[in-house]
């Protein structure tokens, strides 16, 4: 039997293909028309990539976005196929950007000057500090001792100065005549102002000390440092051969011996000094003071303590040129 002479019923059924719209042609590599439709109409399709993530040979040139849609790409995101890749800051990156160059505002630069000028001051305070420190660390012991006995004795003296000048307030008063009263305390600060500056005689409890220069070592200024250490001591009139020490007196090398205010003196050197002999001679005595300086300098020389020490050298009174006193 021949071909056409078959039933129809043994072939089999074939479907049609479904009719597809017309569409245009569309570019080599372009998507599927149904796909797109899908897409916004700004958006370009994506250009097919190959295992490597670049464009094969074929493929068509890349379309650039518009400029009224194009974004700014974040520098975590990956960057687009086929343009330059740019790696994105990493946090060090960032931390040099963030700090250099520097911006200081006026404030800043206000705070650091002050900040500055309290760092030097207390950089002073304590190098100031460590030197007093150092200089008592480093003193002997017989320099400790002597600064304590000053110390002690001023404390001292200061004390009895209080009590002299509260006794005084009390008889002012308590005085019936006050006016009376004042004027008596009037005279006696007068005297006491006298015998201080030299115009008034002075006898009292004190020492007498003796400096034998046999080899002619002793010097101006190692009687200098007797009379400073004595009146540290509280010496309130001093001697020297004759002639008075006030507030004002100096002394000065001279042939064969020591001027002092002028006045020329020689060995031996004989002080007469009024205060408590209790202070006055354990202060020249105390180690490393003036008894041992004067010794080392072969001088021989000696204190004794007495009940009445008459100093009865005066110095004239002397007009000030400048100054004037300024009650009324």
């Amino acid at each position: 039997m021949s071909e056409r002479e078959q039933p129809e019923t043994t072939r089999p059924a074939v479907t049609p293909p479904r009719s597809v719209p017309d569409t245009p042609a569309s570019a080599p590599g372009a998507p599927p028309a149904g796909l797109r439709r899908e897409l916004p109409a700004e958006v370009p399709p994506a250009a097919p990539r190959t295992a490597y993530g670049r464009t094969g040979a074929s493929e068509a040139p890349r379309t650039t976005h518009p400029p009224q849609v194009s974004q700014k790409p974040q520098a975590s995101e990956t960057p687009a196929a086929g343009g330059p890749a740019e790696p994105g800051l990493t946090g060090r990156r960032r931390l040099v950007n963030g700090l250099w160059p520097p911006r200081v505002t006026r404030a800043q630069l206000i705070v650091a000057l002050l900040l500055f000028g309290l760092g030097f001051g207390l950089a002073v305070q304590v190098a100031s500090t460590s030197d007093t420190d150092s200089a008592l660390r480093g003193a002997r012991q017989e320099d400790l001792v002597r600064i304590l006995d000053e110390l002690d004795d001023r404390t001292e003296r200061l004390e009895d100065e209080k009590q002299g000048l509260e006794k005084q307030r009390e008889e002012l008063e308590n005085s019936s005549d006050q006016a009376e009263e004042a004027r008596r305390q009037t005279i006696e600060k007068e005297r006491q102002l006298g015998v201080l500056a030299g115009t008034v005689a002075a006898q009292g409890p004190g020492i007498e000390m003796t400096i034998e220069d046999t080899k002619g070592t002793v010097e101006s200024d190692m009687l200098l440092d007797a009379i400073q250490e004595l009146r540290a001591a509280g010496a309130e009139a001093i001697q020297v051969n004759g002639v008075r020490v006030v507030a004002g007196t100096y002394l000065s090398d001279a042939d064969g011996g020591v001027s002092v205010d002028g006045n020329k003196i020689k060995s031996p050197y004989r002080f007469k000094v009024i205060g408590k002999p209790q202070d006055l001679e354990p202060a020249l005595n105390i180690p490393g003071g003036v008894v041992q300086t004067l010794e080392k300098e072969q001088a021989t020389v000696t204190v004794e303590r007495t009940d009445k020490i008459v100093v009865d050298a005066l110095r004239a009174p002397k007009r000030p040129d400048y100054a004037r006193s300024s009650s009324r």
